[in-house]
């Protein structure tokens, strides 16, 4: 790759769009929001504009940005396949009295949270210069399980091109292969055009013999696993002097750290995370220092700084890092670490302070996602493209001006400002939802993607 390919590299990140039944149901098992907020109303709209106002405000400020659509929910596919019948009214009324967990677990609008939508490898790191694409498994809960068949046919959607892009299929799943994407995966670097090397972050071991020192969390499960996490690298052609794979610290889990994407988020040559985020924290940045070409900037937080409760529950460390053009960075976080004393007073004392590259904070309000365990950097998925690669992406879905118009319009068109968990199985909702669906396809220009539209 010539000079001026590599100065074209830009990282995109593509958010997705909270659906129209996004409701707090408290599915999440170890995500502590999500359990403390089970049975609230939600403002489906409202969330969705949270999630485009941050795309739109980021991309005005020069970021590249792109949309993902959100999963067609209710999943009333899923509850014929667990026994319900009839028409879609009898199969949500059945299910509602029979099994509502069931119901609520098939209105999730969980994929939202595109960071665990997939594992991208860059073309710049793969050994046939094509963008590499494994969507997750997400076997660890029912509700994301059901996400990754139509997730795949987004990604394929709109990286079509295959002589820039390469699908590989969903890894087994079973407990052995559980896998989150890349909420537990992240490239550094010293420029997005330069080589990389990747940071696979683990929870437990399911084969062999365990590493030394390593042991599991007690109080909630580990998701992600080693085995998981090399069958990606091996699917993406990365070889060992490419990648770390690093255990996540078990006590983080067992706090609420339920991926590493809470506890530490990296961009370009930095790494910001807390003093708790991996088990082995030295030799974990020593093969990083060892493997990139750039030096590693590693900025860590120290627990008597910032407590686990209170990077739990501000969500820190879930902010995004982005890359500016004269070499400092912007992190966006949530507004709830300005409710935080300790977690402020480190943003401005520590991080913007110190000696790093961080130079601007901004505040994002995504109260809507964040009441489910989901801050700004969960809503993103970050996908290295070059020029010619980002000419090749089909559809429109990259953010514009007039594409944000459009997708406002079309929330205020269709979605609620009231949802509560007993409002799941108004067929109305189903309706609704598959009207708005089948629109969205057509706003985006992705083709036929969902269930319904396939016949």
């Amino acid at each position: 790759m010539s000079a001026a390919d590599l100065s074209s590299v830009r990282e995109v990140n593509f958010d997705g769009l909270v659906g129209p039944t996004h409701n707090y149901s408290g599915l999440a098992v170890g995500n502590v929001a999500s359990m403390n907020h089970g049975g609230l109303v939600s403002n489906p709209k409202e969330g969705a504009l949270q999630g485009l106002l941050k795309m739109k405000s980021l991309m005005d400020a020069g970021y590249a940005q792109g949309v993902l659509p959100p999963q067609q929910r209710p999943d009333i596919g899923a509850l014929r396949d667990l026994g319900f019948s009839g028409s879609n009214g009898e199969v949500l009324a059945r299910a509602s009295k029979e099994a509502p967990q069931l119901l609520r677990v098939v209105c999730s609008a969980s994929s939202m949270w595109t960071a665990n939508a997939g594992t991208i490898t860059p073309s710049i790191d793969a050994p046939d210069s094509r963008g590499h694409f494994t969507p997750a498994n997400l076997q660890s809960s029912f509700h994301r399980y059901l996400e990754p068949q139509t997730t795949g046919r987004v990604l394929k959607a709109i990286f079509r091109d295959e002589q820039h892009f390469c699908h590989h299929p969903v890894l087994p799943a079973t407990p052995a292969f559980s896998d989150e994407g890349a909420a537990n995966h992240t490239r550094l670097c010293g420029e997005h055009g330069e080589p990389g090397v990747h940071l696979f972050v683990y929870g437990r071991q399911a084969f062999g013999d365990v590493r030394s020192g390593e042991r599991e969390p007690k109080r909630y499960p580990a998701r992600q696993t080693l085995e998981a996490s090399q069958a990606v690298a091996r699917q993406h052609g990365l070889t060992e002097a490419q990648t770390v794979f690093s255990q996540q610290h078990p006590d983080a889990i067992d706090a609420g750290v339920f991926h590493n994407d809470v506890i530490a988020v990296g961009n370009g040559p930095v790494l910001l995370y807390h003093e708790m985020a991996f088990l082995d924290e030295e030799g974990t940045l020593d093969e990083l220092r060892t493997k990139m070409a750039s030096p590693l900037i590693p900025v860590r937080v120290p627990l008597e700084a910032v407590s686990m409760e209170d990077a739990v529950a501000s969500y820190l460390f879930n902010s995004q890092l982005l890359s500016n053009p004269d070499g400092t960075m912007t992190l966006v976080v949530p507004g709830e670490c300005q409710e935080r004393e300790a977690v402020w007073r480190t943003i401005q004392d520590y991080l913007l302070a110190g000696n790093n590259p961080i130079s601007e904070v901004v505040v994002k309000d995504v109260k809507q996602s964040m009441r489910n365990g989901g801050g700004p950097a969960c809503l993103r998925l970050r996908v290295v493209l070059t020029e010619a690669e980002r000419a090749a992406l089909s559809g429109r879905v990259l953010l514009t001006n007039a594409l944000y118009t459009d997708l406002t319009a079309w929330v205020e068109r269709h979605y609620r400002v009231r949802l509560a968990p007993d409002d799941l199985a108004d067929p109305q909702l189903a309706e609704e939802s598959l009207a708005a669906l089948d629109e969205l396809t057509q706003l985006l220009k992705i083709g036929p993607v969902y269930p319904f539209q396939l016949g």
